[in-house]
């Protein structure tokens, strides 16, 4: 595997959009949360990539927020 990051990065958005297929807003949250962690991963080491790091970062935090607050 010669660039495996940008696997990550192809995962990412693979769960990004299964989360839109999804129903029950926990298993939204949870798959979108790894896909939101897939693109960290993928912007840290795919050059440090800010745009992509910063906002999926945030919205990971919110994701498990509202995983571990479960109104």
């Amino acid at each position: 595997m010669d660039n495996w990051s940008e696997y990550v990065g192809y995962l990412a958005s693979v769960f990004v959009v299964c989360s839109f297929l999804l129903k029950k807003i926990t298993t939204i949250r949870t798959v979108n949360l790894l896909g939101c962690i897939c693109f960290v991963v993928y912007g840290i080491y795919s050059g440090t990539l800010w745009p992509i790091i910063i906002p999926n970062a945030v919205l990971a935090f919110i994701q498990i927020y509202h995983i571990i607050k479960k109104d």
